[in-house]
């Protein structure tokens, strides 16, 4: 199969005029499609339980974004049952026809790229530029993933035998797997994690999180258009309590990939770690769980890049990303500088409904997620000052509207500074010098994302050796990672760095043989 090399998915220029209308366009197509209701998928059958989860808008409280037929353990055994009956032919198909699908699928979502960033921006609250971004994410994971599975099965390289025997190793798939994906990037990580096992060979029960299930619906709908065989991915909307715990225990799932906390990844682990009765295999965790991100300036930085970037990388979708910066630890000698700019950005920037293009920031995701904050906001206010925010916004609309939130002067070891807060909140701390910056870098469970600002080449050089990250930036913000340029994944508590969007990631998803014959 010649290919043309990959390249990533650009993202739309929202001064353009055109682009803008386009944009408006697909929001007002999703608009008319709200309040729809969407079955599970087994085994391309579509089931209607009666049992229905409702998702919002975060923007508009009121709004129903659409509802989804929740499944029970029957159903999730099922699931299973027929992924597993799938398997057994999905996983005869060539790497090349695997891929055929993906690529079918990446043209597809590039086609409607607008209208799955509209349904983002409906109901998970994504600015424009930010649900954009998403989506070419996903674009760039499916066509990334059907590259790699057709580099994964070309004949690996083997030192000869000095004996008269013909020797291979090969790649085969798993098995059946569970997806858990997150609502954070509720199209870009599920699109991922899904395809990227599936372009192995193996196949796939999804659930999908609760607070974005039509998202997950729509994708669904998009791997029904381009007939993927049924069963190679079941759509299986319900809560982790009630149908997570049995997909995850099940003695016929071989693997589970997870993007989510740290509580319910480490509790993933745990059950996965327990042999069922008739289970046959070790089942495989790959588990993103969180971070507690770093940005370190040091005094020979250029500080208005350096406020310029935490700010961006603190306050994009609401602080509400694993990778988000939600520590500034500054030196000393221009502390005060820095934490000047980065107050006078904040405030400048502007929060409301993510329909309107020219909000930079719209609400958190859920009232579960407006009440975490909104307590981690009160804890800050006795362990620093907060000089911009603080405070939620009911003025921006029936919303779950929290202003971004700055509080300064906090000890290294506050609950700020080292839990995950996981909203728009940053804790600024002050370092007596670089090398006490890169401690208090380090200072965390968590190891994901860090940046470093400087233009000391000593100091970067140390950084680059030192801060414990799985994805370091340098003289760049914390977030905004591209697939094949950037493989994200972390270190300690942050998960088990699959390194997503890179070379080694498919081999998460598949298993050596070697083949020995003589003659």
């Amino acid at each position: 199969m010649q290919l043309p090399p990959f390249c990533n998915e650009t993202y739309l220029d929202f001064t353009d005029e055109n682009t803008v209308h386009n944009f408006q366009k697909s929001l007002d197509y999703v608009k008319s499609q709200l309040g729809k209701t969407y079955p599970c998928v087994i085994g391309g059958e579509k089931i209607e339980t009666g049992d229905l989860l409702t998702s919002i808008n975060p923007s508009e409280k009121s709004e129903v974004i659409g509802k989804v037929h929740k499944a029970d353990q029957a159903l999730a055994n099922r699931a299973i049952e027929e992924a597993n009956k799938a398997f057994e032919s999905w996983k005869r198909v060539s790497a090349e026809d695997r891929a055929r699908y993906l690529f079918s699928a990446t043209a597809e979502m590039r086609r409607r790229k607008n209208e799955f960033s509209a349904w983002m921006v409906y109901e998970v609250g994504k600015s424009w530029a930010e649900a954009d971004a998403d989506t070419a994410e996903a674009i760039d994971f499916m066509d990334f993933y059907a590259r790699e599975a057709i580099r994964y099965a070309k004949p690996q390289e083997l030192t000869p035998s000095p004996l008269e025997e013909f020797n291979q190793m090969f790649y085969i798939p798993l098995g059946t797997g569970v997806v858990i994906p997150p609502w954070n990037f509720p199209l870009a990580i599920m699109v991922g994690m899904t395809m990227a096992a599936v372009a192995a060979g193996n196949t796939i029960v999804l659930k999908p999180s609760s607070d974005t299930p039509i998202i997950g619906a729509k994708f669904m709908e998009l791997l029904e258009s381009i007939s993927l065989p049924p069963g190679v991915v079941n759509f299986l909307p319900g809560s982790g309590g009630k149908i997570g715990d049995y997909l995850v225990s099940h003695p016929k799932t071989r693997f589970i990939t997870f993007t989510g906390s740290r509580e319910i990844g480490l509790h993933i682990n745990e059950l996965a770690s327990k042999t069922a009765p008739g289970q046959i295999w070790i089942k495989r965790v790959v588990a993103e769980m969180g971070g507690k991100d770093t940005i370190v300036v040091d005094s020979s930085a250029d500080l208005e890049d350096a406020a310029s970037g935490i700010v961006s990388a603190a306050f994009g979708f609401s602080g509400q990303k694993c990778s988000a910066c939600s520590r500034a630890v500054i030196v000393e000698d221009v502390y005060e500088q820095v934490l000047e700019k980065v107050t006078q950005k904040t405030k400048a920037l502007r929060v409301g409904p993510t329909t309107d293009v020219s909000n930079f920031m719209g609400p958190v995701a859920s009232k579960s997620a407006f009440d975490s904050i909104m307590e981690y906001v009160a804890i800050g206010k006795t362990e620093g000052t907060v000089v911009a925010g603080g405070e939620a916004m009911p003025e921006a609309g029936d919303g779950y509207f929290i202003k971004p939130t700055v509080v300064a002067g906090v000890d290294a070891k506050a609950r700020i500074a080292q839990e995950e807060i996981f909203g728009p909140v940053l804790a600024v701390i002050k370092a007596d010098n670089f090398n006490h910056a890169l401690d208090i870098a380090n200072n965390t469970e968590y190891g994901l994302t860090g940046a470093v600002y400087s233009k000391n080449r000593e100091h970067l050089e140390r950084a680059r050796r030192d801060f414990h990250v799985g994805n370091l930036y340098i003289n760049r913000k914390c977030t905004g990672a591209l697939v094949d340029v950037h493989p994200f994944g972390g270190f300690n508590m942050s998960g088990t760095d699959s390194k997503a969007g890179g070379r080694d990631y498919l081999m998460l998803f598949l298993q050596a043989k070697t083949v020995a014959e003589k003659f």
